[in-house]
């Protein structure tokens, strides 16, 4: 059998055939990859938020307007980026308590 060919399809000629399940094609949403090189969009930003920390901000924003909804897989770095917002605005407070105190 050759790379990339299938043995029993007749009619895709060579070439690969998207898996689907009939019962619910829902599924086949999630078979494309995440974007910013298959992080997704909440880890990228919680990468970035370390060099400007208002990314974070914009990530909990997208997570509290359920952006998720979209593509559950990005639910997880989307939330990891609104705790570290959640944190930062912590850290900002008591820094701004010890200064004017």
């Amino acid at each position: 059998m050759e790379k990339g060919k299938s043995s029993d399809c007749k009619d895709c000629s060579g070439k690969y055939v998207l898996i689907t399940d009939e019962e619910d094609p829902r599924l086949a949403l999630f078979e494309k990859p995440l974007p910013c090189y298959g992080c997704g969009i909440g880890w990228s930003f919680l990468l970035l938020g370390f060099l400007c920390p208002l990314i974070w901000y914009c990530a909990a924003t997208l997570y509290l307007c359920r952006y998720y909804n979209k593509d559950p897989r990005e639910r997880i770095g989307l939330a990891a980026s609104a705790i570290a917002a959640l944190v930062c605005t912590i850290i900002i407070l008591i820094t701004l308590a010890v200064i004017f105190l």
